[in-house]
């Protein structure tokens, strides 16, 4: 049975948390979304169905059966597809106006023209050497990045031109070198700092498995993922993006927050000096795990 589509009838349950005027903006905006697969999925899925117009998207991987637990736009049905064009006809299968640009693996490579017709960036990778060269691209273009961090717990930051890029605020050993000369070990202890700065900050170490952690930091595991971990932080990023859009106060900086199911708490990172000392105490206890793990 064929159905009669308008964006106005898509958008109608959305007016009372929005005004006409914001629901204009949103069908007006652009959104780079860099990686589709868990977190990148759900808050594409969301800025979908709130009737944002425009979306770039980009991902080199095809739907894997693993996937299922927690990818929104991963189903049988998809395995085996690339993860863009199965996230494109499912955008289209809720906004059929939508328009949608298409990237592959090469994506780096059209950077420069992506970020020229994008209003804001989503970080939905796990690969933390192109994140970097994404976030350097972001400062020079003068465009606010949307992440989360490698984290048990929901957690988003909000990084604006003006401010430090995780590379500077955690100090990665990528700092101050052209990607053509990064080391191995310069993107794995680029991983290292943001885990130190998780498992420190944060309560996230008391609901993983620490030996199975290790050998995520070891990099002998794939990254564990939870559907309820994974959907909650790509909704609360989605948040993050619809605030900046319209111009509304945001609740995360650029050191970010998570957010504790367990206990209903928000956390937030402490005064710098107390924060440099916890990171490095998790540091050493990473590297003992991962001594343990080899």
């Amino acid at each position: 049975m064929e159905v009669a589509f308008s964006y106005a009838a898509l958008t109608t349950r959305n007016l009372g948390f929005l005004s006409e005027a914001q629901q204009q903006q949103l069908k007006n905006a652009c959104v780079f979304m860099c990686g589709v697969g868990g977190m990148g999925g759900a808050c594409l899925q969301s800025l979908v169905r709130s009737g944002i117009g425009h979306f770039i998207i980009a991902d080199m991987d095809v739907f894997e059966v693993s996937n299922l637990n927690r990818q929104v736009f991963s189903t049988l049905s998809t395995v085996g597809i690339e993860k863009t064009e199965a996230t494109r006809r499912a955008i289209l299968d809720i906004n059929p106006e939508a328009r949608i640009d298409v990237y592959g693996g090469d994506w780096l490579v059209h950077l420069p023209e992506i970020l020229k017709r994008a209003h804001i960036i989503v970080n939905g990778m796990d690969d933390i050497g192109a994140g970097v060269q994404l976030y350097r691209a972001a400062r020079q273009a003068k465009l606010t990045m949307i992440d989360a961090y490698a984290s048990s717990l929901p957690s988003v930051y909000v990084t604006r031109p003006q401010d430090p890029t995780p590379e500077e605020r955690l100090n990665y050993p990528t700092r101050d070198k052209a990607p053509a000369i990064w080391s191995e070990e310069d993107v794995a202890g680029a991983f290292r700092c943001e885990l130190a700065y998780v498992m420190g900050l944060s309560s996230t170490r008391h609901y993983i498995d620490l030996a199975l952690g290790a050998e995520m930091a070891a990099g002998t595991r794939k990254r564990m993922s939870f559907a309820p971990m994974v959907i909650t932080t790509g909704n609360l990023m989605a948040y993050e993006v619809i605030a900046h859009l319209l111009g509304n106060k945001s609740g995360a900086d650029y050191r970010g927050y998570f957010f504790n199911p367990h206990t209903g708490k928000t956390e937030r990172p402490p005064i710098a000096p107390i924060a440099w000392v916890l990171q490095k105490i998790a540091a050493r206890m990473i590297t003992k795990l991962i001594a343990g793990a080899a």
